[in-house]
């Protein structure tokens, strides 16, 4: 059996991703549009809810596929395609920041949750907690 040269495996050959600095925001062109991500599907594909009101069917398309990772909730670009209306091709995948950023530039409208975390708190503020009193059950 052959001895191990190299200096790891593929996770070396991959690199770090350092990206940290900001991108510009990308606004929607014709034959583009915003939508929010309502289900994974697998294979590559999810079902999305455009801003036009079109539930579409989404290709992830092969750059994005394994480098940017989209999850149920996140905004989208999508480029429409002309011979099918009932399908999309995902173009771009906005951050959280960059999505708040179109929510108040009004690009995107009030009935999209933007924040991952407001799925979850439900109106809460940060900090507040569900306290229980069990001091009022006196016998079981």
């Amino acid at each position: 059996m052959p001895k191990n040269k190299g200096k790891g495996g593929k996770n070396r050959r991959r690199g770090k991703n350092d990206n940290e600095e900001k991108r510009e925001l990308v606004f929607k062109e014709d034959g583009q549009e915003y939508a929010q991500v309502l289900k994974m599907l697998g294979n590559g594909r999810l079902s999305a809810q455009c801003v036009d009101g079109v539930q579409r069917l989404c290709h992830i398309r092969g750059k994005m596929r394994k480098k940017v990772w989209v999850n149920t909730g996140d905004i989208v670009l999508v480029g429409l395609r002309d011979f099918q209306d009932d399908k999309a091709d995902v173009i771009l995948k906005y951050l959280s920041d960059e999505a708040r950023a179109l929510k108040a530039y009004g690009e995107l409208p009030e009935n999209f949750r933007v924040n991952e975390n407001d799925a979850f708190q439900d109106g809460k503020e940060e900090g507040e907690d569900d306290y229980f009193d069990f001091e009022d059950v006196n016998e079981i």
